[in-house]
C-alpha cells in the first residue's frame, strides 16, 4: 500500500497594494516650507481671536510639522492648548518653544507660566 501525501499549496501572496489613486487620502508628507507655516500661524492666529482655540492649535500644529524649528509656532501652540486645558500637551509645546527661542526674558515668562500652573495640571 502507498501511502499517497497530499502536497500543500503555500498560501498565496498577497500583491502589494497599488498606490493610492485619491490623493486626498495619501498621508502627508512634510518638508521644510517656511512660507507654509507662516501661513498656518496666520490663519491660526484668526482663530485664536475667533476665540476658537481648537482650530488655532489644529493650525499652529500644522505650522510646527512645516518648520519645526518656528519658536513662534511653538510658542502660539502652547498659548492655544493652555486655553484648551490641556496642560501636558502645552507643556510639550512650550519647553521646545524655550529650546529654539533666543530672547531669554521670554524664556523666563514661559517658565514662570508654566510654573504657576497646579501640581495636578503638571502631569495633564
Amino acid at each position: 500500500m502507498a501511502c499517497v501525501l497530499s502536497a500543500q499549496k503555500p498560501p498565496a501572496a498577497t500583491p502589494p497594494e497599488p498606490p493610492e489613486e485619491d490623493e486626498s487620502l495619501a498621508p502627508k508628507v512634510y518638508a521644510l516650507n517656511p512660507v507654509q507655516a507662516k501661513k498656518e500661524i496666520t490663519t491660526g492666529d484668526y482663530y485664536f481671536k475667533k476665540p476658537n482655540y481648537s482650530a488655532a492649535a489644529k493650525r499652529y500644529l500644522e505650522a510646527t510639522r512645516w518648520d519645526p524649528g518656528s519658536a513662534e509656532a511653538f510658542l502660539k501652540l502652547g498659548e492655544a492648548r493652555e486655553k484648551l486645558r490641556e496642560f501636558g500637551a502645552a507643556r510639550e509645546a512650550y519647553l521646545k518653544y524655550i529650546e529654539l527661542a533666543e530672547d531669554p526674558k521670554e524664556k523666563d515668562a514661559v517658565r514662570k507660566k508654566i510654573a504657576k500652573w497646579p501640581a495636578s495640571a503638571a502631569k495633564k
